[in-house]
């Protein structure tokens, strides 16, 4: 079975590809010119699956929503259940960002998933609300709880907020710009090994990050 999930409720394999399908076609057409055709013939499924698993087209999107939904909650964790310390916290955030540039550097779905969720951000689609409220905000401010812990320094402050921001670009740019880094760095592919260098690079920039907030936080 493909590494993307579709949702915690329906995981047949059929559903399964058809997100999977919809996730690359979306991402590399746009939603309005790829066409429920298309998007089954990629899956190998009949035409008539998406209605059945999703009602239609726009349920298809949504189901594309929440399959990122899933695979960033696997990546970033949990809400926090109680505070944590600033040394555990310091743990989880390392923990992210090895995670979080590993799956994006190597794994194929990554890919399909940034291009999707970029083409929908930069379009203004109208599941771009649903995006932020589901899939960016609650992990946003997870990262920032975590963040704020790290520093001793408040968790939805506008510096928190940002530097959450650049820390996950940072990662982010190793899958959006990884045409531009493999021909700077003579590389066929990122393997996993080059991932785990390249999370060793960004924790280091992340402990980095977090002593400049202590020092510059009143």
């Amino acid at each position: 079975m493909s590494e993307m999930s579709a949702t915690s409720v329906d995981r047949t394999p059929t559903r399964i590809a058809l997100v999977e399908a919809a996730l690359r076609l979306f991402g590399r057409k746009g939603y309005d010119a790829a066409s429920t055709r298309e998007i089954a013939a990629e899956a190998g499924a009949n035409i008539a699956a998406i209605a059945y698993h999703f009602g239609g087209k726009e349920g298809l999107r949504r189901a594309c929503v929440e399959a990122i939904g899933d695979r960033l909650s696997a990546i970033v964790g949990p809400p926090l259940p109680a505070p944590v310390g600033r040394a555990e916290a310091r743990v989880l955030l390392e923990r992210v960002v090895r995670a979080a540039a590993m799956f994006l550097s190597t794994a194929a779905p990554a890919r399909d998933m940034v291009a999707f969720l970029l083409r929908e951000v930069s379009e203004g689609g109208p599941e771009l609300d649903r995006i932020f409220a589901t899939v960016v905000e609650p992990r946003h401010r997870h990262l920032c709880a975590l963040w704020g812990a790290a520093t001793g320094t408040p968790p939805e402050s506008e510096a928190t907020r940002l530097a959450v921001f650049a820390m996950v670009g940072q990662v982010l740019y190793f899958r959006i710009g990884q045409p531009v880094v493999l021909r700077r760095m003579g590389w066929q592919t990122i393997s996993p090994d080059a991932a785990g260098r390249i999370g060793d690079l960004l924790v280091r920039n992340l402990h980095a990050a977090l002593a400049a907030g202590e020092r510059t936080t009143p």
